[in-house]
């Protein structure tokens, strides 16, 4: 008897807490220097300093991407009263070619998280056309799924998450303040 795999999207409730269930229909890569982001892996906020790398699929440079790239878990896991928070926005991304390529919107912040273990999201739409998007005027309380609805970019094709959490010092020593 074959057992199905859990989709991880699923189990972390990224599906539900962030984005309706969805068909993936193109490749999305991140890496973080050499670190490809895969659901579910834990990276330190000392590795997610600076952007990632990130490679979009497709085959075909008309088609255009949008990608969000959101934090559920503002402030903290437990009271996530910031859900989400946005990190970054990039529209206008060319099929087969990466973010530098298309149009950043809101400039990469990088995770800080100070409480729990926090879940950031990166979720890739395909667009309609090539189209002007605005930047959202905050970061705090931005909604994926409003967002893909304002500008007609339907369900996502892609998503992948990490996980990130506050480092408790550096070289292993405890730091006290």
């Amino acid at each position: 008897m074959h057992r199905q795999r859990a989709d991880p999207l699923v189990v972390a409730r990224v599906i539900g807490d962030v984005l309706d269930p969805f068909v993936r229909a193109a490749p999305l890569r991140v890496t973080y220097g050499s670190r490809e982001v895969n659901n579910g892996c834990e990276l330190k906020p000392s590795q997610v300093v600076n952007k990632p790398r990130v490679d979009v699929g497709g085959n075909d440079l008309r088609t255009f991407y949008t990608l969000v790239m959101v934090d559920p878990d503002a402030p903290s896991p437990s009271e996530p009263n910031h859900r989400e928070t946005l990190h970054w926005l990039v529209a206008n991304i060319p099929g087969t070619t990466g973010v530098n390529f298309g149009q950043e919107i809101v400039s990469y912040e990088e995770p800080k998280p100070t409480l729990g273990i926090h879940r950031f999201v990166f979720v890739l739409f395909q667009q309609p056309s090539r189209q002007t998007v605005e930047a959202p005027g905050w970061r705090p309380n931005f909604n994926t799924r409003d967002f893909a609805e304002l500008y007609n970019l339907g369900s996502p094709v892609a998503a992948v998450y990490f996980n990130c959490q506050r480092e408790s010092g550096c070289g292993g020593r405890r730091v006290y303040s």
